[in-house]
């Protein structure tokens, strides 16, 4: 969910639609109309406009060139198509964010722009976008976010066998930990893509590959061709470890010096062209303090208002201060599943925490217990029991490759679900009908 929430939002999302236009005197104006059906839904020509202003003032601001507004218009159509399924997915499942949930993520946007709620409110609309209309495309995004959680995330497994043959390879190889930062074009092919379409989707790729040795600029050519979600910010993800790429770009980047570009990549889903736009050696992790810590936590929800859990927490921790036993207090109050261990959550390695509890959890001095902190579960007691300063340890290297092998993966599988439930979908095109 961190993806979801880049806290220094630019506060400009897309304007809702106003209606159906209105005849004026002398003039000729544009009705709404239905520029694609998804299933058993339509997406409206005031919808694709809406989203279409928001995604140039997005590259304008970036400074990317833009491409024309014709070929980003369709780019952003087959977007909200793409979008639309998945969101008819999710209802259809029965996922949904509730009014709470999106309450605190509204919150923790606004704190992250260092406004109240009412603030950020008050700024948003000044900049010409409805409150209301901003809450349900936040909503949006989180329905998005856990569906691929569910559909993609949770279902990748990586076997105890690949981390033995990873971390075998990356010790006989020294592992530098190089930091790399792309940009890359992906060309989508249906699932079930014939020749002919994989010829015409290949031949697309080679164009856009001889625009880029002619110079033509590669997030313009990302902005108006590229398939991936991150299209619009020029094809650019954000930096990592070399490691941490996908093999199939990792082995093409190994290749490359900043500022050059792949050769055309084919991949289960698609074609891709990777450019390599900066790079910087890594270094060997030093040993990291680890902290034993416990807590108490009482969740905030419907039938549990703020007030009342700050209120319970409070008289837990006068309790305590009175020489209440913190382990029988957790098992009995705690709503988290350490309660059974008296709220023990073990030896913590830095990120391993939301940051309003590691802030909080390293502030404290041993066996020193905390004021009630809040977090995006609710409001905790923390006690530290220990610390202590050591190497990383085997089980955290497992740890560790375990990740760097999922994120390895779950791009590709994301693309591949995404493929196969826009293969499954009716989709209808009315754009160019007039």
């Amino acid at each position: 969910m961190k993806s979801l929430f880049r806290i220094l939002l630019p506060l400009a999302f897309s304007v809702a639609f106003s209606g159906a236009a209105q005849a004026q005197a002398n003039s000729a104006v544009e009705v709404d109309r239905i520029v694609a059906v998804v299933n058993d839904e339509v997406i409206t020509l005031g919808e694709l406009r809406g989203r279409l202003d928001s995604a140039l003032a997005q590259l304008k601001r970036q400074g990317t060139p833009l491409p024309p507004r014709e070929v980003l218009e369709r780019q952003m159509l087959e977007r909200l198509i793409v979008d639309r399924i998945q969101l008819q997915t999710a209802r259809d499942t029965g996922l949904r964010v509730d009014d709470t949930q999106l309450d605190q993520a509204i919150n923790r946007i606004a704190a992250g722009n260092k406004m109240t709620v009412p603030q950020f409110r008050q700024a948003l609309e000044k900049d010409g976008i409805r409150f209301a209309k901003f809450r349900e495309e936040i909503r949006e995004e989180m329905t998005v976010a856990r569906l691929r959680e569910r559909e993609v995330d949770n279902r990748l497994v990586i076997g105890d066998a690949e981390v033995d043959n990873f971390i075998a390879a990356e010790t006989a190889k020294g592992g530098g930990g190089e930091e790399v930062q792309i940009a890359h074009i992906l060309l989508r092919a249906p699932e079930s893509a014939s020749p002919e379409q994989l010829q015409k989707l290949k031949a697309k790729a080679d164009d856009i590959l001889q625009r880029i040795a002619r110079g033509d600029d590669f997030s313009q050519l990302a902005a108006s061709f590229s398939d991936a979600p991150d299209a619009l910010q020029g094809g650019n993800m954000s930096p990592r470890p070399l490691d941490r790429l996908p093999g199939l770009f990792a082995e093409a980047v190994g290749k490359l010096k900043p500022g050059e570009v792949s050769p055309i990549l084919r991949s289960p889903n698609g074609f891709h062209i990777v450019k390599l736009v900066a790079k910087k050696g890594g270094i060997a992790l030093p040993p990291v303090q680890q902290t034993h810590a416990r807590h108490i936590l009482i969740r905030v929800n419907e039938l549990v208002s703020e007030s009342e859990a700050l209120h319970k927490l409070t008289g837990l921790r006068d309790r305590l201060a009175h020489g209440g036993d913190f382990a029988e207090l957790a098992r009995l109050y705690s709503q988290d599943g350490s309660a059974a261990k008296g709220g023990d959550l073990g030896w913590l390695y830095p990120g391993d925490t939301v940051p309003e509890f590691e802030r909080a959890m390293d502030a404290l001095q041993p066996k020193e217990i905390s004021q009630p902190t809040k977090s995006p579960f609710g409001f905790h007691l923390i006690q530290v029991l220990e610390r202590r300063v050591q190497d990383v340890s085997e089980e955290r290297q497992r740890q560790s490759a375990r990740q760097v092998l999922r994120e390895r993966k779950l791009d590709e599988a994301y693309q591949d679900w995404l493929r196969q439930l826009r293969d499954r979908a009716y989709v209808e095109y009315r754009l160019e009908e007039r």
